[in-house]
């Protein structure tokens, strides 16, 4: 039996940019939402960065989530290119420790919007379940399972700090 086709589209800069990025396949996954990862850079493959947001509604895709560290040009020129939601996840560089990352994300020119999320692992979870939200407009069983895993987030929180 086939998979079913990915609606939420996770990108990242770079191979390295995964080890922040499977935070949000893992809380895709965890809410059984169709997804696929790539890795597209916006500056050394500029090609596969224009064919994938091209193609990403005719494809079936209802949102990308897009994560970069640096100049993280990824998600604003993904935004640029689809009418789709996109979501940006900084990720924590060397150099600035992601800050660099997150202003180029937040810093968008008006009309090309960025929903930019805070940066590493807490950013690529809370990218996930905006795009599942945003999913969920059209997928009730898909809100139910995303209300299952905020009451168990809930009820997981001690009531005792022992």
């Amino acid at each position: 039996m086939a998979e079913p086709a990915a609606i939420i589209g996770i990108i990242m800069g770079s191979r390295s940019d995964w080890e922040t990025m499977r935070h949000a396949s893992e809380l895709l996954a965890a809410l059984d939402v169709p997804h696929e990862c790539k890795v597209i850079s916006a500056h050394r493959t500029p090609e596969r960065l224009y064919d994938y947001a091209r193609s990403a509604v005719s494809r079936g895709l209802v949102a990308i989530i897009a994560g970069a560290g640096g100049a993280a040009h990824l998600p604003g020129m993904t935004a640029s290119m689809t009418r789709l939601p996109v979501f940006g996840v900084p990720v924590e560089s060397q150099a600035l420790k992601g800050m660099d990352s997150l202003l180029s994300i937040v810093q968008m020119p008006a009309g090309i919007p960025v929903g930019t999320l805070a940066i590493g692992k807490s950013g690529a979870i809370n990218a996930g379940l905006i795009a599942a939200a945003v999913a969920a407009t059209a997928d009730p069983a898909l809100g139910e399972r995303i209300d299952a895993w905020r009451t168990a987030q809930t009820e997981s929180v001690p009531v005792e700090p022992e």
